[in-house]
């Protein structure tokens, strides 16, 4: 075979494995798409299945935003390591730790499900895709009460200039975590996507490029069910 035609089947295979990864989905599912931790509580706990037709080892772990395996956290699952045949369920148990989390805000951790297939007989080059799910999972002090949502009209608003570009300034002063599924600039009668809009953390503010006029934004969340909470309509204040 010549050169040519060896690059161009390696370039096959490459685009092949490219493809099976982006098609890829998880095999396991969890029973809910974030975890609220309350602090009156011993321990929370998901429900991990397997709908598929082949059996699964599965691993479990929380840590944090930071994603590594050396900063210490305050929860410990089980069981950790277990296997799930098809159609069966495996509840996960995470338990509390002894801690000196904040108690007057929510602190934000993240629970780690990694799949690990089976090898197959025979298919010594067959391709198995390890997935891992990761969720949020938000532990709420039991000095925090009362439903977020109700207090996303406390979010405040302002218009303010960095380097001379339009921004909105929104401050939090809730103790709640807030994972937006809507935040729009209301432009007359357009409503704008604001870009980057992710999460805002309890106590703080984030800024977000104006991408023009607004008088009023439009704000919805990810409540605890892992539901879309109603729009809210809040208005834009000059700065302060």
């Amino acid at each position: 075979m010549s050169l040519i035609s060896r690059t161009w089947v390696r370039l096959g295979c490459l685009l092949a494995l490219f493809s099976t990864l982006g098609n890829a989905h998880a095999a396991l599912t969890i029973s809910s798409t974030r975890i609220v931790y309350d602090g009156n509580q011993r321990s929370a706990s998901v429900v991990i299945a397997n709908p598929g037709k082949s059996p699964y080892a599965a691993q479990a772990w929380v840590n944090t935003a930071a994603d590594d395996t050396t900063t210490a956290v305050p929860f410990a699952t089980g069981p950790t390591l277990f296997r799930l045949n098809p159609g069966k369920e495996q509840t996960v148990q995470i338990s509390g730790l002894p801690n000196d989390l904040p108690q007057d805000r929510e602190t934000l951790f993240f629970f780690n499900l990694q799949e690990i297939p089976q090898a197959t007989d025979g298919q010594r080059n067959a391709l198995n895709i390890a997935l891992r799910t990761r969720i949020k999972l938000l532990y709420r002090p039991s000095q925090v009460s009362g439903d977020p949502v109700r207090h996303l009209k406390d979010l405040q608003v302002f218009k303010t200039l960095v380097a001379g570009v339009p921004h909105l300034r929104i401050h939090n002063p809730t103790p709640y975590h807030y994972t937006f599924s809507r935040l729009e600039a209301v432009d007359g009668k357009h409503n704008r996507p604001l870009p980057n809009a992710d999460m805002l953390a309890p106590l703080s503010e984030e800024l977000y490029v104006l991408p023009a006029a607004a008088q009023q934004i439009v704000v919805s969340i990810i409540n605890d069910y892992g539901g879309t909470s109603q729009p809210l309509t809040l208005p834009v204040l000059d700065a302060l």
